[in-house]
């Protein structure tokens, strides 16, 4: 086979290496998958309507996300156990993520510390995903770590208080592979050895309300983005508790089954806002085109989450890169033929 040269090719690669249970636990959704499938047609069913005749001899992709200056409008999403695809795990994803000039967000599940990842690229941003915890002390460690090795924002997943039924995961008989281990997790839990994801799942508060977001917002001293917003109503709420930003996402198709997809909810969020916090999407997101169709319906910026994971499978860090820059090759390729010399020219005039 030739060099793959689409992210299509990195997830063909990527089943082709990986172990059953990893594969189903990655690849996975809940249920039927209907929203999993859902959030990559999603996007597909959009159509770009480009304008002729305007200067795109100097085209760029950067932008800013929360006042951080990135590359190009696609930031890594927060992905568990990395280093069940490939060794590099983690640390070889920050280095990526750096190299291609954009934030990474590390996973509560990873398998290396807030520190290791810290370390690895030391000069990038970087965010820190969080769940809320039933004992407040866990999760309030997690972001005073984050705080210390100067992760940028808190990620607060707010779309798990309790996990979806993955049924590929169980018929794959999928349970976390014996020597990785989730730092974050095992020191919570007094433990290394034997941990599941639901003994984390265990761990997270099922009872947080408004108020409790209210509180963490008030008390972090990060920005604090809600990641799990589905709808108008609960990014209004949002907007009006504090938050830096929302992030539309249903957990790549891994909660509840049935939802709308991503990118069929993302114009609604945008309105409910009116500008008073960053929208950013992730879900289904697989090209160049489907980022600026994502940026004409107002979003800031896309959290890649599988697309990066596939990279590092098939090629470790070089991989995880070489994916990361095929998105931004095919991002400014799409820009151009839009008629949009930056991500900022993108209107829903652009959109059909």
């Amino acid at each position: 086979m030739t060099d793959p040269i689409t992210v299509e090719d990195y997830e063909r690669l990527a089943a082709q290496r990986l172990h059953p249970g990893p594969l189903a636990y990655y690849a996975g959704g809940a249920g039927d998958e209907r929203t999993l499938v859902d959030n990559v047609t999603a996007w597909r069913r959009r159509r770009l309507r480009p304008r002729v005749l305007v200067d795109v001899g100097s085209v760029t992709t950067a932008t800013t996300v929360l006042g951080i200056s990135v590359s190009m409008p696609v930031l890594v999403a927060p992905v568990a156990l990395q280093r069940m695809a490939h060794p590099d795990a983690e640390p070889g994803m920050a280095r990526a993520a750096s190299a291609a000039g954009t934030i990474m967000t590390l996973s509560t599940l990873a398998t290396s510390s807030a520190a290791e990842v810290a370390a690895a690229a030391p000069g990038a941003p970087r965010w820190y995903q969080l769940y809320v915890t039933r004992d407040r002390s866990v999760s309030q460690s997690l972001v005073e770590q984050a705080v210390e090795h100067g992760y940028r924002a808190v990620v607060l997943t707010v779309d798990a208080p309790v996990p979806g039924r993955r049924d590929r995961d169980r018929r794959a008989g999928f349970r976390v592979p014996d020597g990785i281990d989730m730092p974050a997790v095992s020191a919570a839990l007094g433990r290394s050895s034997g941990i599941t994801t639901a003994d984390f799942f265990s761990m997270v508060d099922p009872r947080l309300t408004w108020a409790d977001i209210e509180q963490l917002v008030a008390a972090c001293p990060l920005p604090v983005l809600l990641k799990g917003i589905q709808t108008g109503q609960d990014a209004r709420l949002a907007a009006e508790h504090g938050v830096a930003g929302v992030v539309v996402s249903n957990h790549g198709g891994r909660q509840l089954d049935g939802v709308t997809a991503t990118a069929d909810v993302l114009a609604e969020v945008v309105e409910a806002v009116d500008g008073r916090v960053e929208v950013l999407v992730d879900g289904g997101v697989r090209r160049g085109v489907d980022v600026v169709v994502a940026l004409a319906l107002g979003a800031r910026a896309v959290l890649l989450g599988r697309p990066a994971l596939w990279g590092l499978t098939v090629g470790g860090e070089q991989g995880a890169r070489d994916v990361l820059r095929i998105l931004a090759e095919e991002v400014e390729n799409a820009l151009a033929l839009l008629g949009c010399p930056s991500p900022a020219a993108v209107t829903r005039a652009h959109l059909d």
